[in-house]
Formats: C-alpha cells, sequence, structure tokens
C-alpha cells in the first residue's frame, strides 16, 4: 500500500476513542475522522467551550456521530486524575486512546512543579493512561498511540533520576532553550511508547502502544515558539500541503490499520520525513535505549504517583 489515505480508516462502529487535545489541529481531525467512521469519540481537552465548538463542526459533517467532552488540563496532575474518573465513570470499556496534546515554545512550570513542555507532553500523558488503562486492558485490539515529532531526534535525557530543571525563570538563571525542552518530551513520548509495549507483551495483554509523528503540519501548536522557530515551520507547512488533515494521518493509520502492529512508529513516507502519505518509520536511537526507557518509566512513575494496573 503505497499511499494509506483516510479513505483506508476501517469503519470504527462499535469503538470507543478517546482524543486528547481534540478541539483544533491534529486531534480535531482525527477526531473527525474517527467519528465520521462510526467511532463513539471523548474529546479530552482544556477549554470545554472551544471543545464543544469542535464537536458541533464534527456533528455538521457527521450528524451521527457520537461525541462527548471531558475537561483534561494536562499542565495539572490533579485535573488529569479528575479527567481520568470522569471517563472510567463514563466509559465501561476504551478501544483507542490518542495521547494527541501538545505544546510548544512555551518557558516556566506546572502547578505540580514540571517544567511546562515535559510535564504537559510527556507526564500528563503517562499519568492518564496509567489512569485508564484499565479500561483498556480487557479490550481485543485496544491501543495507546502517542504523537511525537521530528524534533524528538535533537532531544536529550540525560540524566531522568532528575527531571525538575531547576534552571527556570523563578530562579534567576537562564531559562533553558524552550525548543531543545520541547524535543526532550517528544523523545520521552517515544521513550514511554516503547516501554509501555514491551510491559503490556510481558503481561500478555491484548493492548498494544504506538507512535506518530505528523512530519510538518500546519498547525497551532507553533503559536507559541519563537519566531525564528515558527515562521519556517509553518511556511513549509503551508508550501507543502500539509494541512492537519495530512498532518493527522500517521495517528490515524497507527490507531486503526488492521497492519500496525504494537511498538511501531508512524510518519510521513516523504523526503526527510516532513511531508507525505503514512508509512512505518524509524526513531532516533536515543529512543531506542532500554535501559533509559525502563529508568524513565520509573522516574514517571515516582513524579506522578501513577502505578500501572499490569
Amino acid at each position: 500500500m503505497s499511499e494509506w489515505t483516510e479513505d483506508h480508516l476501517p469503519d470504527q462502529r462499535g469503538r470507543v476513542a478517546v482524543v486528547t487535545g481534540a478541539n483544533t489541529g491534529i486531534g480535531f481531525a482525527t477526531a473527525r475522522a474517527l467519528a465520521a467512521r462510526g467511532a463513539h469519540v471523548v474529546l479530552a481537552c482544556r477549554d470545554l467551550d472551544r471543545a464543544r465548538t469542535a464537536v458541533d463542526r464534527i456533528a455538521q459533517s457527521a450528524p451521527e456521530a457520537r461525541l462527548d467532552v471531558v475537561r483534561l488540563d494536562l499542565a495539572s496532575l490533579a485535573s488529569v486524575r479528575a479527567a481520568a474518573e470522569e471517563i472510567r465513570e463514563r466509559l465501561p470499556r476504551i478501544d483507542l486512546l490518542v495521547n494527541n496534546a501538545g505544546i510548544t515554545g512555551l518557558r516556566g512550570r506546572t502547578g505540580d512543579g514540571f517544567e511546562v513542555q515535559f510535564g504537559v507532553n510527556h507526564l500528563g500523558h503517562f499519568a492518564l493512561t496509567g489512569l485508564v488503562l484499565d479500561r483498556l486492558l480487557p479490550v481485543p485490539g485496544s491501543r495507546v498511540v502517542t504523537v511525537s515529532s521530528i524534533a524528538h531526534r535533537y532531544g536529550r535525557i540525560d540524566d531522568v533520576d532528575d527531571l525538575r530543571p531547576a534552571r527556570d525563570t523563578d530562579t534567576g538563571a537562564r531559562p533553558e532553550n524552550s525548543v531543545f525542552t520541547y524535543a526532550r518530551s517528544k523523545l520521552a513520548n517515544l521513550m514511554f511508547t516503547y516501554e509501555l509495549q514491551r510491559r503490556l507483551s510481558a503481561a500478555g495483554a491484548p493492548t498494544t502502544a504506538l507512535a506518530a509523528h505528523p512530519g510538518g503540519a500546519s498547525t497551532e501548536i507553533f503559536r507559541n515558539s519563537p519566531g525564528w522557530f515558527r515562521a519556517p515551520n509553518l511556511l513549509i507547512a503551508k508550501l507543502l500541503g500539509r494541512s492537519p488533515e495530512m498532518g493527522a494521518l500517521p495517528t490515524l493509520r497507527a490507531a486503526a490499520d488492521p497492519e500496525a502492529r504494537g511498538g511501531e512508529y508512524y510518519g510521513p513516507g516523504g523526503l526527510f520525513e516532513v511531508q507525505g502519505y503514512p508509512r512505518r518509520v524509524a526513531s532516533s536511537p536515543r529512543s531506542r535505549d532500554a535501559d533509559n526507557q525502563r529508568r524513565l518509566w520509573e522516574a514517571s512513575e515516582r513524579l506522578t504517583e501513577v502505578i500501572y494496573p499490569f
């Protein structure tokens, strides 16, 4: 199959999907496509008004769609726990969890004291996944798909035992470069996926973990990035026709392609993985370090106080 498109998305009737950050960009395109194929989609978003607007937009093109919203602020572990509890109360089963939400370009800390991009992009999703995993584990064919980025190749996690960086705007010291802290969080997304798949396999669970990246896509994620980083990314995305719908294709393939397997990583198949249709791609050697994956997992459990129910 040379060009996997939305037309290849299988019938999703009977499946329940939770998509974080589904009110805009790639998350919205993912939720819309799944709903159009018949899935019951829960949009887990920080801003409920924007989430409800997204529901209305999806309903215009898919009036039969079953859609719900849950408030989820990944920068707050209290909010993550509340959202997970609401999801568990509403949903006796989950077929698909898409960890899509993400931020870039922001500096500072979450309310729990973590560097904000690492806290939202990795730790928030780590906690959410662990807190709702019991709704996926009994479901044959269930999947956890986490959205990473090409930028993971520039990320480093040299000391997984110290993920609360001392350098921050409230210390008077020079803040960390936001682009490289973003890259670190996206590297963590992949390390989390591979370690989750290893543990799921060891437990004999029917659930699988996969990752995806959108390549270059014109979305709101760059709105807080420095101009030197934001402008060329958006220009390249527009020149290459990388709409949110194209950017969502790797996620959708990881989420629903019957041939996709646990531990795989999907991205655009074109030049430098910036454009093209989704295919299985390779990640950096750092992301494949099994010892660092395990240590990151253990550190994430300590920091979030979420222990997975294998």
